[in-house]
């Protein structure tokens, strides 16, 4: 497999206004919403790995989860932070590398819609062990990640459901995978895989 070449996140952040980015979406992805009202989840300590904008953060603080906001880029974290507070939400917005992370919490909800398809491929099984460790037994990790049918030359990763399963398998069940899209700014919408996966 062909090693991608990705931005510099932080530079990134500094240069660019975050609604042109192709990840930004303002609302709650219909994916993440949908397995919300799937798995009965409204409350409870939720953490998103990769916020980047914050407006994934933002719309589950907003349903009533306690909310930890994570990036690599402390300037995407800064401008998040900032926005929630003129929403009057109070979210936990921190610098943090979820391959050599800082957080000693346990969370009932993790949601990356962005951060697993851009590991390099050595590092996935650290991810999954991180992960798993910081999830409460039997909770969940909702993963958006590129899907093997997209096409463009550019971006992330793409991953079969088979792939996810297989990589997931040591610490997951797969509950469920679907082929979905990424709703952000691209057009057309990449095709993406939305993946419920519980902590055995």
């Amino acid at each position: 497999m062909a090693a991608r070449n990705f931005p510099n996140w932080e530079a990134l952040y500094q240069e660019k206004p975050v609604e042109t980015m192709a990840w930004f979406h303002p609302s709650l992805d219909a994916d993440v919403e949908h397995a919300l009202l799937t798995l009965d989840l409204s409350t409870g300590e939720a953490l998103d790995l990769g916020t980047g904008p914050g407006t994934q953060a933002m719309a589950l603080a907003e349903r009533g989860f306690r909310v930890t906001a994570t990036d690599l880029s402390a300037t995407a974290i800064r401008q998040a932070a900032a926005k929630a507070t003129e929403q009057g939400l109070s979210i936990s917005f921190r610098q943090d590398d979820i391959l050599n992370s800082h957080l000693d919490q346990s969370f009932d909800l993790i949601l990356d819609r962005g951060c697993f398809h851009v590991l390099p491929p050595d590092s996935r099984s650290i991810y999954v062990q991180t992960v798993a460790n910081l999830l409460k037994p039997k909770r969940y990790l909702l993963l958006k990640c590129f899907s093997q049918q997209e096409t463009r030359e550019a971006g992330p990763y793409r991953f079969t459901p088979e792939e996810i399963q297989q990589i997931f398998s040591e610490r997951f069940q797969l509950r469920s995978v679907e082929q979905t899209v990424y709703q952000g700014t691209l057009d057309p919408l990449p095709k993406a895989l939305f993946c419920i996966l519980e902590k055995q």
